[in-house]
């Protein structure tokens, strides 16, 4: 199983950079940029509720589920 974070990609979309979002949510940018990368084992609903606000998106633009060869 494999989550891909796509919060990179809405980022470039709203024209803001992580230095910004990072500001506007409360978080330290070497948290985001764990974030960015899919580094984390998990994220807390109140910070991908504050990411959701700011961005004007919903988590399922940010976080995507893709099947690894070896689930099939």
């Amino acid at each position: 199983m494999a989550i891909i974070v796509n919060l990179d990609v809405v980022l470039a979309r709203r024209k803001m950079r992580s230095k910004e979002l990072a500001a506007a949510i409360g978080i330290t940018e070497a948290n985001l940029s764990l974030l960015k990368s899919g580094k984390v084992r998990g994220v807390r609903f109140e910070t991908l509720a504050k990411i959701c606000e700011v961005l004007d998106c919903q988590p399922g633009d940010i976080l995507e589920y893709r099947a690894d060869a070896a689930d099939t």
